[in-house]
């Protein structure tokens, strides 16, 4: 398995397909699910990926934050272990990571 992001169908209404559809098309790897539990914070996705830590944002807006989705996963595939360092470039995604799990 390679890196992943996997997003939530059914938060904000269906956004999370549109997010997924968006991502895509920008060649990320992604995986739809029906819920990731995290209801009280829509939109929300997890980063996955072999061997890598494993990182879970909620309150992603869907719309204004797809393109910072898209550096996060650039960094993420870069990244030793899948320990992002500096997020910065993510913009303001940054701020709506819950948790980060070690690999």
């Amino acid at each position: 398995m390679g890196d992943r992001i996997t997003v939530c169908a059914t938060c904000r209404e269906g956004a999370g397909r549109a997010l997924a559809d968006h991502l895509r098309e920008k060649g990320v790897a992604v995986r739809l699910v029906e819920c990731l539990n995290a209801c009280s914070a829509p939109l929300a996705l997890a980063v996955t990926g072999e061997g890598k830590a494993t990182y879970l944002f909620t309150g992603v807006d869907p719309e204004a934050q797809a393109e910072e989705v898209v550096a996060f996963a650039a960094l993420y595939r870069d990244a030793p272990r899948g320990e992002v360092a500096d997020a910065r470039p993510c913009g303001n995604l940054r701020f709506c990571l819950r948790g980060r799990i070690p690999a």
